[in-house]
């Protein structure tokens, strides 16, 4: 079916639908009946398909919606939540490095130094996020969710950023190309700059990418645009290649300490992976201002019922 033909989603049913997903509550499952086993694997594959959905609507990774909201609305321990955040990530980031680097998009170059850096501290923040109590990371994970709330309400993007020239550490690696858009067909040569900053600045997001098992996409984005100075599509192309590296390095961690349970992980990656299709196509048709406040209230509702229940205020 073409895109062009796909009929769009009435914006009250999603505005609905995403409002019921954040405002459910195990509560109800624990006082009623024990339900079948097979019960919540299909409640998360519905919910993953949905935030799926949302995920590409708003331009963000699923990892950051599904961690706070599986794991503050849902009766899993938050081990397992982080482990199948991770994997959701990764999942959607190797399906689209390859794509991504035939078409020139994503910059090797870019990606290896910063990656490497990323690696390292999310294979000790997973480390320590398995190590610490888990009420300490909820809240730890509630404050992170708000703040990234925060981000996305004030953050701002470049399409192509004046670099006038490179600082010593990035002429030495030499990240600088050209870059030619695929749907203009121009081509512009790019630098970037501040590149110890990137360096310190990528050492933290794989930290938080590894500790709540969000992925990083969130964070990626904005440190290569406004911080690095390169272009936005060199910047969301590369982002997605660095999660395909970063998380691997996380992801093994949990799956070695047995923090991945497949009946969460396999429905929740096939529910974001298909909802994430139909987000591609609901794209054209669909307001890109609702879609963000919609995802900014999810994080707001997440962040909060996070840190509530980190706090032991609300459990």
């Amino acid at each position: 079916m073409r895109a062009s033909k796909f009929p769009p989603m009435p914006q009250r049913f999603l505005l609905a639908a995403v409002l019921a997903l954040a405002a459910a509550s195990p509560a109800h499952a624990v006082e009623s009946a024990p339900a079948a086993w097979w019960v919540w694997p299909v409640v998360l594959f519905a919910a993953s398909f949905l935030l799926g959905i949302v995920a590409v609507l708003a331009g963000v990774g699923g990892g950051v919606l599904f961690v706070p909201l599986i794991g503050g609305f849902f009766p899993f321990h938050l081990d397992f939540v982080r482990g199948a955040g991770l994997l959701l990530a990764l999942s959607g980031a190797l399906s689209a490095a390859p794509a991504l680097l035939r078409d020139g998009m994503a910059n090797l170059r870019l990606a290896m130094p910063f990656a490497l850096v990323g690696s390292i501290t999310s294979i000790a923040g997973a480390l320590l996020g398995l190590a610490l109590p888990t009420s300490l990371v909820q809240t730890a994970l509630g404050i992170t969710i708000l703040l990234i709330a925060v981000l996305m309400w004030r953050s701002k993007r470049s399409v192509f950023p004046q670099v006038e020239r490179g600082d010593r550490l990035a002429v030495a690696l030499g990240l600088r190309a050209v870059f030619t858009d695929p749907h203009t067909g121009h081509a512009a040569e790019w630098r970037v700059h501040r590149a110890a900053g990137g360096m310190l600045a990528f050492a933290a997001i794989g930290m938080l990418a590894g500790m709540f098992g969000l992925g990083a996409g969130w964070a990626n984005v904005p440190a290569l645009n406004l911080l690095l100075g390169a272009p936005l599509k060199v910047s969301v192309a590369t982002s997605g290649l660095m999660l395909s590296i970063v998380d691997t390095s996380a992801a093994w961690v949990y799956i070695h300490r047995g923090a991945v349970l497949p009946m969460l992980t396999v429905p929740s990656i096939v529910g974001v992976m298909l909802g994430a299709n139909l987000g591609a196509r609901l794209l054209r048709v669909t307001r890109a201002e609702i879609i963000r406040a919609i995802v900014i209230g999810l994080l707001t509702a997440a962040g909060l019922r996070a840190l509530l229940k980190g706090t032991g205020i609300w459990n």
